[in-house]
């Protein structure tokens, strides 16, 4: 990517903590600028149209390539209790949020997740990210009444790949037919439901999602289900070793279409340290403490974000989103 030759003046934000267990020690701000010294790319926030709730690291599987170093009481990220969350909640919807987006560790082993997403989807719709297993199957009777919610609920379900060794074998054994059990639940049911998946170099998208339906229709799924693919993201505070976006990058290449559709230019995640819920700036990167913005939604948007996390290249290569469309 080509240096710039001029920067734009940075919006005034308060001081950042450096990334030490991650960065070297630089020449310049590493917020601002590149290793290089160049101008980092970055994105200016728009309006707040989604809202993220991470609801805390702590899942049922132990995925070695979990983006958020999940497992079984994993505590890096606390859990969400519904009084944390509700303020932002009556915040958020007073800046005009349009959804409620919902990631983890897995969100149903969170003791008070069905409450936080029974509160959340009288206000607005609704996604959840899940793994669609025993936490899930467990709280099915809690789930059930909330179709009958003002608003509708979509989970997009993990199944890594149309294979169910390749799949259990990092996931573990059994998990790839209790995730069909719960996709299947959740369509019976009326739920609107969407696969995220993975990728492989060189893969033939068509034939990937062809395969994943000729097992849906093995297990009564419907064969419409929408599927996101996602790239490799490295697990927390790890490095790989991806070019860094500069400010010239961000004024030559993507569009202003594309600009918008940058996580960062219309979202905002909330999660919990210790005691305390924190706004960060995107989904994939609360492992970074420069991403926390301040601890409200309205003050968070006044903050320039800085394209300088090795996940933001994923955005701007892939143009891969966490969100689902309406």
């Amino acid at each position: 990517m080509p240096p710039t030759l001029a920067s734009t003046p940075i919006k005034a934000s308060r001081t950042r903590i450096p990334l030490v267990e991650v960065l070297e020690p630089r020449a310049t701000d590493s917020w601002t600028h590149t290793r290089n010294g160049d101008p980092r790319g970055y994105m200016d926030a728009d309006t707040l149209k989604e809202l993220w709730i991470h609801t805390g690291t702590a899942c049922n599987l132990a995925c070695p390539f979990c983006l958020e170093g999940s497992h079984p009481g994993d505590g890096r990220i606390p859990g969400m209790k519904l009084s944390d969350v509700k303020p932002f909640i009556q915040e958020a919807m007073g800046m005009g949020v349009e959804q409620f987006s919902f990631t983890g560790g897995e969100p149903f082993v969170i003791r008070d997740f069905v409450n936080i997403l029974n509160y959340a989807s009288q206000h607005r719709r609704c996604f959840v990210l899940t793994n669609a297993t025993e936490p899930l199957l467990k709280r099915r009777h809690q789930v059930l009444p909330l179709l009958n919610n003002p608003y509708p609920i979509h989970f997009r379900v993990s199944l890594d790949f149309p294979d169910r060794t390749r799949h259990d074998k990092d996931r573990g054994e059994g998990s790839f037919d209790q995730a069909l059990e719960g996709v299947h639940w959740l369509v019976e049911q009326g739920f609107k439901v969407s696969i995220a998946r993975q990728t492989d170099v060189n893969e033939v998208a068509a034939e990937v999602e062809a395969a994943f339906r000729e097992i849906f229709r093995e297990w009564g799924i419907p064969e419409t289900l929408a599927f996101t693919a996602f790239p490799d993201l490295g697990t927390p505070g790890s490095e790989d070793g991806s070019p860094e976006i500069t400010e010239s990058c961000m004024e030559k290449y993507p569009t202003s279409d594309s600009r918008a559709h940058f996580m960062c230019a219309y979202t905002r995640m909330l999660v919990k340290k210790g005691d305390d819920v924190r706004v960060y700036a995107c989904t994939l990167v609360d492992d970074d403490p420069q991403y926390d913005l301040g601890g409200s939604l309205t003050q968070s948007m006044d903050e320039r974000v800085m394209l300088r996390h090795h996940r933001c290249f994923s955005c701007y290569r892939y143009g891969a989103s966490c969100s689902a469309p309406a």
